[in-house]
């Protein structure tokens, strides 16, 4: 039997398991253990170890959990209301300004957390309610706040990206850096639309009323402005001490964690009971991507063992005569379409064994593919029928929001994620100029 069956029974052997409902890191793992053992006896059992050594000898590791831990704190502690709060008040006035202003907030909540269900949660629970009480039209609000929190993966520090640097063997300080800029892109494109659609739409995204913006005094604005830009402050002092070769990645996360403490600590929400709830929350995350990374690594090594990779160079561009952007766009309409059914992570284990070094081999840049990929799961958060975020919004909305009027929301944001993936594809400088600047390259 050649390798390049057996590839596709791997392949699709795992794709039969996964039908069957059991957890996907479990799926990848067993088909790269038991394949390795069937190929090549013995040895090949060590496979799986050797992956665990590999992910624990894999220092940027420690930043999974710290910056999730980080988040979770700010996110349990209630200091993600103040921010919310000052963007009431600041943006309110403004036509379709709290609209804006939960995009805002959910840019900055995505540079502290790397989570796109920390920002669902805070926009779901905060945010939203506000806007519907404000007049605000339910079908653009649950949008605004699906989409603005798929940014939490796209904007450092983003996990998925983490997690994509370990398999892809990037470092993740470019793969950050690399998404800086489109991340801030998508945001701005949302906030266009908003503006737009409240501009052609006046009763969409109604203005705050004199009366109210009277009840907040200057001195009321300053201190919600204060209490509302410390996330922000541990985000640049985090950030700045990594650029400035001050501290570590790794160090940098726990400058985080520091200051996401005492900032509740400073708010008098530091209490057990969030402590408890924080670390829980923390160990939860944090075990599922390890197992996650620890199979793909496994599965990834079988198949470059099998020669998969040059088969699949081989069959595009030798027997198929493709351009290697036609093979771009063949892999990421792959990764649209298992958007539909899968995750980010259950994407990124399934086919990363095959996209990453394909990618690679094709001469394109992998901290640029990174990004690619990431705004791909950004739309794979939110399309039917099993996007993520669907589900979450749905399960917090208030009643008076349907899951047709929560389907009827993501089509424009989805339109503009794609339109960002277009840009990207085209002017990939947009994602790799930073990372070069900052790393001088």
């Amino acid at each position: 039997m050649s390798y390049g069956v057996i590839a596709l029974l791997m392949f699709s052997g795992m794709m039969l398991l996964l039908l069957t409902g059991q957890r996907v890191f479990a799926v990848i793992g067993f088909v790269g253990a038991i394949m390795a053992l069937l190929l090549w006896g013995e040895g090949g059992i060590e496979m799986p170890f050797t992956a665990i050594i590999k992910l624990m000898k894999w220092y940027p590791l420690l930043t999974l959990p710290l910056f999730v831990f980080m988040g979770y704190m700010l996110a349990e502690s209630r200091i993600a209301d103040d921010l919310y709060r000052m963007f009431h008040v600041w943006m309110g006035p403004v036509r379709g300004g709290l609209a804006i202003g939960t995009i805002f907030m959910m840019v900055i909540i995505s540079a502290i957390n790397g989570l796109s269900v920390a920002g669902l949660a805070v926009g779901a629970t905060i945010a939203l309610p506000e806007l519907l009480r404000r007049g605000y039209d339910k079908v653009m609000t649950t949008g605004v706040i699906m989409a603005g929190s798929t940014l939490g993966i796209l904007i450092p520090p983003s996990v998925v990206l983490v997690l994509y640097g370990m398999i892809a063997r990037q470092p993740v300080g470019n793969l950050w850096m690399a998404g800086v800029f489109p991340g801030l892109l998508m945001a701005t494109l949302f906030v266009l639309y908003v503006v737009i659609r409240s501009w052609l739409q006046p009763d969409m995204a109604p203005a705050l009323s004199k009366a109210e913006r009277d009840e907040y005094s200057l001195g009321d604005k300053l201190r919600l402005l204060r209490a509302g830009l410390i996330p922000l402050g541990i985000f640049l002092t985090m950030t700045g001490l990594f650029l400035a070769g001050i501290t570590s990645l790794v160090e940098s996360s726990a400058v985080g964690v520091i200051g996401s403490i005492v900032a509740a600590w400073l708010r008098g929400t530091l209490t057990l009971k969030v402590l408890h709830d924080t670390t829980r929350k923390t160990m939860g995350i944090s075990a599922m991507f390890f197992w996650i990374i620890t199979a793909a690594l496994c599965f990834g090594a079988v198949f470059d063992g099998l020669g998969a990779v040059k088969s699949i160079e081989w069959l595009f561009i030798g027997e198929w005569g493709l351009q290697p952007w036609m093979v771009l766009v063949l892999m990421q309409a792959t990764f649209l379409i298992l958007g539909i059914f899968l995750d980010d992570t259950a994407m990124l284990v399934i086919v990363a064994p095959l996209f990453i070094p394909l990618a690679g081999a094709l001469g394109f840049d992998l901290v640029w593919y990174g990004v690619l990929y990431t705004i791909t799961c950004q739309i794979a958060y939110l399309t039917p029928p099993f996007g993520y975020n669907l589900f979450l919004m749905r399960a917090m909305a208030p009643p008076e929001v349907t899951l047709t009027d929560i389907y009827r929301s993501i089509s424009p944001f989805v339109a503009i994620m794609l339109l960002t993936l277009i840009i990207i594809g085209v002017f990939p400088e947009i994602a790799t100029w930073l990372p070069n600047y900052v790393y001088g390259k």
